[in-house]
């Protein structure tokens, strides 16, 4: 397999994550909220892979037809964003309501200037402000069910952090704490499954990994802002 067609590969494998994206929002529809967060795992996972492959076999060089950023980016807010909103939404237990409207206005519409920002990405690859990624904290929020006053909290607070100087780290493309990080990220995403498996039993203890490695994600950029300073 030549160079150009392994990048092409690479663009090929960024697309599944539209497939994947409609297989949730079918999930979603039906409110088979278990089947819907594995769908979104699976494309956290190709997120997760696609973009090292992409640096690897230089995909803007060997393959530059297809802008794999733009495609990135795309499938991103469906799965990301605009999915785990509207399970936000339709869940009755979580946003019931005015709360449910105002917290998908906050998210579509925050998330959608974020991710147009030029200004998204730090010097070490970090993000600056909360990078979007609703489908972590949603699933955090369909396994914990915090009261709904919680919930329009951390979603009003969240939002306002994506325009905020807060770093945010990239758990693979931020080498400092790397090390962690990336298990960090890789026991959220096996804890995320699991708790989806058992339709997010109370009593599983995948829970108590997701609340961990979610408050460490959340918090490692800007304990290293504090650490070793605003460039840090």
């Amino acid at each position: 397999m030549t160079l150009r067609h392994k990048a092409l590969f690479v663009h090929l494998l960024t697309a599944t994550g539209a497939v994947f994206a409609m297989l949730a929002m079918l999930a979603a529809v039906d409110h088979k909220w278990s089947l819907m967060f594995l769908w979104l795992v699976v494309a956290f996972l190709v997120d997760g892979i696609d973009g090292p492959l992409a640096r690897r076999y230089d995909v803007k060089t060997n393959a530059p037809e297809f802008d794999g950023v733009l495609l990135d980016l795309i499938i991103d807010y469906l799965t990301y964003v605009f999915i785990p909103a509207y399970a936000l939404f339709k869940h009755p237990d979580l946003m019931p309501g005015w709360t449910g409207w105002i917290g998908i206005f906050i998210i579509t519409f925050a998330s959608a200037m974020y991710f147009a920002d030029t200004r998204m990405k730090t010097k070490d690859y970090s993000f600056s402000g909360f990078p979007g990624c609703w489908n972590m904290v949603v699933l955090v929020l369909f396994a914990l069910k915090p009261g709904f006053w919680v919930i329009l909290a951390l979603v009003t607070v969240l939002a306002i952090t994506m325009f905020l100087p807060v770093k945010f780290v990239h758990p693979v493309r931020t080498k400092r704490w790397r090390a962690v990080t990336l298990p960090m990220a890789l026991g959220w995403t096996g804890f995320a499954g699991m708790a989806a498996w058992v339709n997010f039993d109370p009593g599983n203890w995948a829970h108590y990994g997701l609340v961990v490695t979610s408050i460490y994600l959340l918090g490692a950029g800007a304990a290293q802002q504090v650490i070793y300073g605003k460039e840090g």
